[in-house]
């Protein structure tokens, strides 16, 4: 059984948003220094590297993170494939891929090449999702949407596209790295920390096909 690893490793040189907390990572015990264990120290944002955004993230009566039935994080997944040349996913962007056949979809972008860069910085220019996408996923009976940047919906204009699919109970995954998938059908497993009455936390996601 193949297992793809679809979640970017947490370190010091991981991107994040602009005004979030940069990973530290640290060492307060070390077996080479002749402490008992070797222990690490971490300090980042919930939504550091791959994470799930709950209703709470963008709603003020929106459900917390620890309330999403693990349901709608483990099951029957369909990767879709974005054309490279697509940086603003609309409805008519998705209407002209392959129709929607699972509620957990995953989208695959030329975003997925960022996580290779030797020098990973944040981008802008992600690929992201505007409300009418947004619109289109709520529409399919999506209950879950996972992206392969640090948002959903674009850089210059994220309230809508959150908005729109949180009101409507759809989970956001973000930050997936899908370069070593292909589109098709998986089962998803993904499994965030469990932050109780938060709106974020980082998650283990990965696929294994069908």
């Amino acid at each position: 059984m193949r297992i793809f690893d679809i979640s970017v490793g947490i370190d010091e040189n991981l991107p994040v948003w602009p005004g979030d907390p940069e990973p530290v990572i640290k060492w307060i015990g070390r077996l080479e220094a002749g402490d008992q264990a070797n222990i690490s120290a971490l300090n980042f944002g919930a939504h550091t590297g791959t994470h799930i955004d709950a209703p709470f993230h963008f709603l003020p009566d929106g459900q917390a993170l620890d309330a999403i039935p693990l349901s709608t994080l483990i099951g029957d997944a369909q990767v879709l494939a974005v054309p490279e040349d697509v940086f603003l996913i609309t409805a008519d962007v998705l209407r002209s891929l392959q129709k929607i056949k699972s509620e957990r979809l995953l989208l695959k972008t030329r975003n997925s090449r960022f996580w290779s860069e030797s020098q990973a910085q944040f981008r802008t220019d992600f690929t992201a999702l505007d409300s009418s996408a947004a619109e289109y996923i709520v529409q399919a009976g999506v209950r879950l949407v996972g992206v392969d940047y640090l948002s959903v919906a674009p850089y210059d204009n994220p309230a809508p596209t959150h908005e729109i699919l949180l009101r409507a109970g759809v989970v956001i995954l973000e930050s997936l790295d899908l370069s070593q998938v292909s589109a098709g059908r998986y089962e998803l497993i993904c499994l965030p920390i469990k932050l109780t009455g938060r709106e974020a936390a980082p998650a283990r996601a990965v696929l294994i096909p069908q």
